[in-house]
């Protein structure tokens, strides 16, 4: 019987994501392919019409899913050189209050998502913002700018906020995965006589790549499905659209089907590209 308890634990895990994640996620497929809407009790078969729609130029699908792919691409780049930067300069730069300055930079990380938009919709508002008023301040006026409804440069204003706040995160991570390298591998190197910059480049970087694999996967999830911060700073207005706030703005207009359909899109496409990216990752730690 005692043997039973992991049993009965994971089963009862096992029922509750069932029930609440994989019912929904199949249901859901099912139901991009319909008609579903908040205007009409009947439901139809429409099949890769409501793809269609999401394709069609005319619609604003593309900028969205264009707005998406910047904001992804750039939140992980810089998220990775950064913290990677911070990481190193951490573990082996800074050794005095080096726990303090970690916590410090770790921070915003675990402050609320509305708590950082609604401090930095403050800051970056255009006539009483505190950075554009430091701007003034120093005889800078001229770079002062519209962060926030400047359809050019707001979503730039976005990815710097997020950046801001998940760079501790992933930094933590990466800080986890400097301090599992033995250190014998350097006192190797610096005997033979390489550089700061050679053991970085031949011992760091290529033990870090199952530590970057997973960093990587954790920013391209969170950049596809991103949500709160945008909505937070400008609502999704201003060129700052993301498909999860298309899909929100067609599920509070009760276009259900089409919401559906392209939440579903970047599920799949979510998952092939974490599939690919451990793959490839996996192959450059192997060579």
């Amino acid at each position: 019987m005692k043997n039973a308890y992991p049993t009965w634990f994971a089963g009862f895990a096992l029922l509750l994501t069932g029930v609440f994640v994989l019912l929904p996620s199949v249901l859901g497929f099912g139901f991009a392919f319909t008609d579903w809407s908040a205007y009409s009790k009947s439901l139809h078969w429409v099949g890769l019409d409501n793809f269609a729609t999401i394709f069609d130029p005319s619609n604003d699908y593309i900028g969205a899913i264009e707005h998406t792919a910047l904001f992804t691409v750039a939140t992980t780049v810089l998220k990775t050189v950064i913290a990677l930067a911070l990481a190193i300069l951490l573990t082996s730069g800074i050794r005095r209050l080096a726990y303090l300055h970690r916590g410090l930079i770790y921070l915003p990380a675990v402050l609320p998502v509305l708590v950082v938009g609604i401090v930095f919709r403050s800051i970056l508002d255009p006539s009483t913002g505190l950075l554009n008023t430091s701007l003034e301040l120093v005889g800078l006026g001229g770079l002062a700018q519209h962060w926030l409804t400047d359809v050019g440069l707001t979503i730039w204003a976005v990815i710097g906020v997020d950046t801001w706040r998940g760079v501790g995160y992933i930094m933590v991570i990466l800080i986890a995965g400097v301090l599992a390298i033995p250190r014998e591998y350097y006192e190797a190197a610096s005997i033979d006589g390489a550089s700061g910059r050679q053991a970085f480049i031949h011992i760091t970087l290529p033990l870090l790549m199952p530590v970057l694999a997973v960093t990587t996967v954790l920013n391209l999830l969170y950049g596809l499905r991103v949500f709160d911060m945008v909505f937070v700073l400008t609502n999704g207005q201003y060129g700052t659209s993301t498909v999860y706030t298309i899909v929100f703005d067609n599920f509070s207009r009760g276009l259900y089907g089409v919401a559906t359909a392209l939440s579903t899109l970047f599920f799949v496409v979510m998952l092939v590209l974490s599939y690919f990216v451990i793959r490839v990752m996996s192959r450059s730690e192997a060579a």
